[in-house]
């Protein structure tokens, strides 16, 4: 009976060990990449796409990819991302894993003379195959917008920007079809950098940029501290979009959301905007947060939480089992991180 309950207790002890087990770090430091999660018949997988490296310069503006199979101990180097573009290397790509393929989208490449074009290429990865498929060219090429996946198989792009401004544009992918159509558009001020997360037919939108006019001078942008929540009609395409309580009253920049069950997590950010070298429009280094905003569908409240590393510039949030992940980002005084944070749900509680 003893060595019973001993052989429990070791079993449990590994368990747990195993359940919060560290990820082993990504082989360079990443920020504003476009991540996701698949599920494959090899096992599942992260991902990383593209992104800014450690200079935090033009030149580090990359589209390599990076894939880490679940309970090994490195990540793998794959094809990098094909562009359409001269310049290969993207930042504020928007990345989702549907079963086993990555759909990734958009994003915007930075010349010397900080000349910025948003990308129309969007492609279906297969992480195993490690190939890539073109798909249906998006109508209003946009970066920094918001991906979020209904019914497994359409993938709305909320908002983001578009060359030379922000649309208020709602854009359906249909996986099926290879085709796009437009939904109800967005409520709120069109915004960049904004986070989101959907649980069944309901969408939560947060904060990002919105451009602000000027008589004298060019344009300027400002953070918009703002929350909606969409539901998704019987059409698919028919989104009634509705206001909410922000949380705090504070916006945040280039947050990483996400959901579990009828819970949306909205973890990182900053809130002073910035480029994408993480210096603010205004001229001042911005800081990481550490706060995780908590919405629950059923209440429709709002719960803040934190945790103990603060990040920022983030493309998006995995949920895996019982923790959240972010992959790479921006730490303390811009560091440009290799690292795969993670956030015990329990810890939120």
């Amino acid at each position: 009976m003893l060595l019973k309950k001993i052989t429990f207790f070791i079993s449990a002890l590994l368990s747990i060990n195993l359940s919060y087990a560290s990820y082993p770090p990504l082989p360079e430091p990443v920020s504003n990449n476009a991540v996701a999660f698949v599920k494959t018949e090899h096992g599942d997988y992260l991902v990383s796409m593209m992104g800014l490296g450690a200079g935090r310069d033009y030149k580090d503006i990359h589209n390599k990819v990076w894939a880490l199979k679940i309970g090994e101990n490195s990540w793998q180097q794959k094809t990098s991302v094909p562009s359409s573009l001269p310049l290969k290397g993207r930042l504020a790509s928007i990345a989702v894993g549907i079963k086993q393929h990555v759909y990734l989208f958009g994003g915007y490449t930075v010349a010397a003379d900080h000349t910025e074009i948003s990308s129309p290429d969007n492609f279906k990865y297969d992480v195993v195959q490690d190939n890539y498929i073109k798909l249906a060219a998006m109508p209003v090429p946009v970066d920094d917008a918001v991906a979020l996946v209904h019914q497994e198989r359409y993938i709305y792009l909320v908002s983001g920007w578009h060359n030379d401004g922000n649309v208020n544009l709602v854009q359906v992918y249909d996986t099926q079809t290879d085709s796009w159509r437009q939904a109800s558009p967005f409520l709120g001020k069109p915004v960049f950098g904004h986070a989101g997360a959907i649980s069944v037919n309901k969408m939560v939108v947060c904060d990002g940029v919105a451009v602000v006019p000027e008589a004298n001078k060019r344009r300027g942008f400002a953070a918009e501290s703002a929350c909606y929540i969409g539901t998704i009609t019987d059409d698919i395409y028919k989104i009634d979009w509705r206001t909410l309580p922000h949380p705090t009253g504070t916006a945040r920049y280039r947050m990483a959301a996400t959901h579990v069950g009828d819970t949306l997590y909205f973890a990182g950010g900053s809130d002073n905007p910035y480029n994408y070298n993480g210096i603010g429009y205004d001229g001042q280094p911005s800081k990481a947060d550490n706060q995780v905003w908590i919405f629950n569908l059923d209440t429709m409240k709002w719960n803040i939480s934190s945790t103990k590393a603060a990040t920022m510039d983030h493309r998006g949030l995995i949920n895996d089992k019982d923790q959240l992940l972010i992959i790479g980002g921006m730490g303390k005084n811009q560091q440009v991180l290799n690292t795969v944070t993670q956030i015990k749900l329990s810890d939120l509680e």
